[in-house]
């Protein structure tokens, strides 16, 4: 007799602060809630922010009345890789899963709110923060988002 395991997808969350995507067991509770278990919140891996899981039954109705209705996307928001050289921007969130990666770019001064300056972007791209010039690989460009100022 065969039996067959339930195999879920994995469910991802977008946090409403920063907006980046991640899976649902990707945000133990890390600060000691009283609650533990019980706590109803969710963690951001990128900015900590924490906000209540969307039900599935809120789901259900925001899926039945919003039907159609696409959001227009953000353009305010860009990857580094998609300013010209030469552009002046902010920093907004750096959308990396790995939080070695997101330590390393902040001791070189990348944190939200800096603002960065684009110098090259062939062979590879180079950014202008502070005093700092850094040279990076075009898959650390695209996780970081930038505002134009």
């Amino acid at each position: 007799m065969e039996s067959k395991l339930k195999v879920s997808a994995p469910q991802f969350l977008h946090c409403p602060l920063c907006g980046f995507e991640f899976e649902k067991q990707e945000t133990p509770c890390q600060h000691g809630c009283p609650l533990g278990r019980f706590c109803k919140l969710v963690c951001c891996p990128n900015c900590r922010y924490e906000f209540p899981e969307k039900t599935q039954g809120l789901n259900v109705l925001q899926r039945l009345f919003h039907r159609g209705r696409k959001p227009a996307p953000d353009r305010t928001l860009l990857g580094l890789h998609e300013l010209e050289e030469g552009e002046h921007s902010e920093l907004v969130c750096l959308n990396s899963s790995r939080a070695s990666r997101r330590n390393a770019l902040a001791v070189y001064g990348l944190t939200p709110g800096s603002r960065l300056i684009l110098q090259q972007k062939r062979p590879t791209f180079v950014v202008r923060v502070g005093e700092t010039e850094l040279a990076l690989e075009i898959e650390i460009a695209r996780e970081i988002l930038v505002r134009r100022v």
